[in-house]
């Protein structure tokens, strides 16, 4: 029992952190295999495991804690970042993890986890067990993935829920990526949302970047009607405006 209460405190666990409690590894595969046979503890994909509450026979670890197990550098990001902080229009039964060390996708109750390669780990915090992306980081990588994860009308949504942004981290942010196009939709997008609280110079930061670069907004508005946007050389959804007013129909 007093190994169910370690495993239990830790909530995810490997079989490396269950050796450090049982002294050696050997001991630790034979908790392990009695635990999970006992169904106290679920194999929630190789090498990590989650152990089991007795009142509600779930598991005691959220899918943010689980992220955040998988590898030593995963963390929440994209769309989730955004449900963790409760910004999102959306529960998605997709989890979105970074991380530099490569995994294969899996599921685990009714979870979805999807990993999205890390190019930095700059802007990554820890709350607890859970590591995620702060919010300017969740800002910049949810512009910058929006016609993969989410979607535009999802995106301006989150967006719109955010009530300060700090200037210094999100042009930090964006100069580690080092992509005009990301300066470019990033000022454009972000030029609608006066709750962030963002001055001129941010925005004129991200038109110097952008490099008077002309592109479409996302790839599937070639297909559509769109409009010019002089200011910053984008191709821009007629009905843009409506859509972060009012709401509407998604566009991508």
């Amino acid at each position: 029992m007093e190994q169910y209460i370690q495993l239990l405190k830790m909530g995810c666990f490997s079989r490396e952190d269950v050796a450090k409690i049982t002294g050696n590894i050997r001991t630790a595969d034979s908790v392990l295999y009695s635990h999970k046979k006992k169904g106290v503890i679920v194999s929630v994909r190789r090498n990590l495991y989650a152990a089991i509450s007795l009142e509600t026979n779930q598991p005691v670890c959220t899918p943010y804690q689980i992220a955040s197990s998988i590898s030593q550098d995963s963390y929440v990001s994209h769309h989730s970042a955004f449900e963790y902080y409760g910004m999102a229009n959306q529960v998605f039964s997709e989890i979105y993890v970074s991380s530099s060390t490569k995994f294969n996708n899996f599921e685990f109750d009714g979870k979805h986890y999807t990993r999205v390669l890390s190019k930095t780990n700059e802007g990554v915090k820890s709350v607890g067990k859970i590591r995620v992306t702060d919010i300017e980081r969740t800002i910049i990588d949810n512009i910058k993935d929006f016609s993969k994860i989410g979607g535009l009308e999802e995106l301006l949504r989150c967006l719109a829920m955010v009530t300060y942004a700090s200037e210094n981290k999100l042009i930090k942010y964006l100069g580690i990526y080092d992509n005009q196009f990301l300066w470019q939709k990033t000022g454009y997008i972000l030029s609608h949302f006066p709750n962030m609280k963002l001055g001129e110079q941010f925005f004129e930061t991200c038109k110097t970047n952008s490099q008077k670069s002309v592109r479409y907004l996302y790839g599937d508005l070639k297909f559509e009607t769109p409009v010019f946007s002089n200011e910053w050389g984008l191709y821009i959804p007629n009905d843009m405006m409506k859509l972060i007013d009012e709401g509407g129909e998604s566009l991508v």
